[in-house]
């Protein structure tokens, strides 16, 4: 195989391991996905790091995490706000704070979220910037 047909190879097996390739998904979705990558590796995963595990019992896994599963408008709102109490996911309970970004656009929220639940073992599917526009009044509001 020449060097060209292995390169060839390589970057169609790349490809196709990012969620954002997969058939059916659109344009804005990818986008969403990328630009959240960007922003969670700018902004996150210092704490939850790059594969989502989290790091020991200081900070949650956000890859095969209940609690993300379950609490979609709370992790929205982590997100903008941060949080000083503590947390419970997979049965374990993380009590360091989290700072919030309150500089993120609602449209940033919605791509560290799209991506967010998109990778790992996630596969919800975008997240629109209504919706998240949406979960931030409730949180502010506590509704």
């Amino acid at each position: 195989m020449s060097r060209i047909s292995v390169f060839a190879v390589f970057v169609i097996v790349l490809a196709s391991c990012n969620p954002s390739n997969k058939p059916g998904r659109s344009v804005k979705f990818q986008q969403y996905f990328v630009e959240g990558e960007q922003l969670y590796t700018l902004h996150c995963s210092n704490c939850h790091q790059k594969s989502g595990k989290g790091l020991g019992l200081l900070y949650p896994p956000l890859d095969e995490s209940d609690y993300m599963q379950e609490n979609l408008s709370d992790v929205i709102c982590l997100i903008k706000n941060g949080s000083s109490g503590g947390l419970v996911v997979n049965g374990n309970k993380y009590n360091q704070s989290m700072p919030g970004i309150p500089t993120l656009t609602d449209l940033e929220i919605a791509e560290i979220a799209t991506f967010i639940y998109n990778s790992w073992t996630h596969d919800q599917g975008i997240i629109e910037i209504q919706q998240v526009t949406k979960m931030l009044q409730e949180c502010n509001t506590g509704s």
